[in-house]
């Protein structure tokens, strides 16, 4: 372990002294470097090569279990243990995760909605509860807002939008995209906070045409809407965080790329036994 190190930072220190910091022998060193690798040796530099591609497939946010799942779906056979070894030694980090915090208050509105949901985050079927929020995203511009809905079956975001201006537009605009793309039954609990944007005559008028149930959480309870925050939380800590912005357009397209490409086909998610919110769909469709 202390060789290994060495040779990982002789390009940093010189070989001698970190030899004489860590207590061992500059000869033994240089014998061990022109040693051969043993066959195991071999194996860890091949399954090194395997988790730091998966590390950045998975920019760069999956801890050791994820990194696990991945390669034994890719049929690498490893230990969990073996792969935490591997990236603890070569230093292989996830990003650093920050927790969420209520970014916005409701305002005062004669409506609200009972909660449908209580907390129980989980559908037997698809289109059966959607859950929705708004979040803000600092760029030098200034700030761009983002609406989504996302169906708690799969985890999938089924509806987003954009905009510079936090308005009816921007969550109906989301709202008409998951419309379109899911074609859902009458029936579906749409739930979100107590927003002024969700309780806007316009919104639960499309909500009412479309038979669809709205609910929403207590006020400033953001755990009442926790899944919408967690996604909201992912997001900033998977990208925005990590990153600085220069314009909106830009951010429109990390945001669109983290969304559809990353987040909804490729991301393993937990409560959906490691599989995207897309594979998930597409596997129980099929059974």
């Amino acid at each position: 372990m202390k060789y290994a190190f060495i040779r990982e930072h002789h390009a940093c220190f010189s070989v001698r002294r970190m030899c004489r910091m860590l207590s061992v022998s500059h000869s033994g060193y240089y014998d061990w470097v022109d040693r051969p690798m043993s066959t195991r040796q071999q194996a860890d530099q091949r399954l090194l090569t395997h988790i730091q591609r998966v590390h950045q497939q998975s920019r760069q946010n999956y801890g050791g279990l994820k990194v696990w799942r991945a390669l034994n779906r890719e049929g690498i056979v490893c230990g969990k243990h073996r792969i935490a070894r591997l990236r603890r030694l070569h230093r292989i980090e996830a990003k650093r995760r920050i927790r969420f915090k209520v970014t916005t208050q409701s305002k005062r509105h004669n409506w609200i909605a009972p909660d449908r949901v209580r907390r129980t985050f989980t559908a037997h079927q698809p289109n059966r509860i959607w859950v929705g929020d708004v979040t803000f995203i600092a760029t030098r511009e200034g700030w761009l807002y983002l609406a989504m809905l996302l169906d708690l079956y799969s985890r999938k975001v089924v509806g987003w939008s954009m905009s510079d201006k936090n308005n009816q537009a921007l969550v109906l605009d989301a709202l008409t995209m998951a419309l379109e793309q899911r074609q859902p039954e009458p029936g579906l609990i749409h739930h979100t906070d107590r927003g002024q944007l969700y309780a806007a005559r316009d919104y639960t008028t499309v909500l009412a045409d479309h038979q669809i149930k709205p609910s929403m959480g207590r006020k400033g309870d953001c755990y009442d809407n926790a899944v919408a925050e967690s996604f909201f939380n992912n997001l900033k800590n998977e990208l925005i965080h990590h990153q600085r912005f220069e314009t909106r357009e830009e951010t429109r397209t990390a945001i669109f790329d983290y969304i559809e490409i990353f987040y909804n086909r490729q991301r393993l998610h937990q409560t959906l036994g490691y599989q995207s919110p897309h594979e998930f769909e597409i596997m129980n469709r099929a059974a």
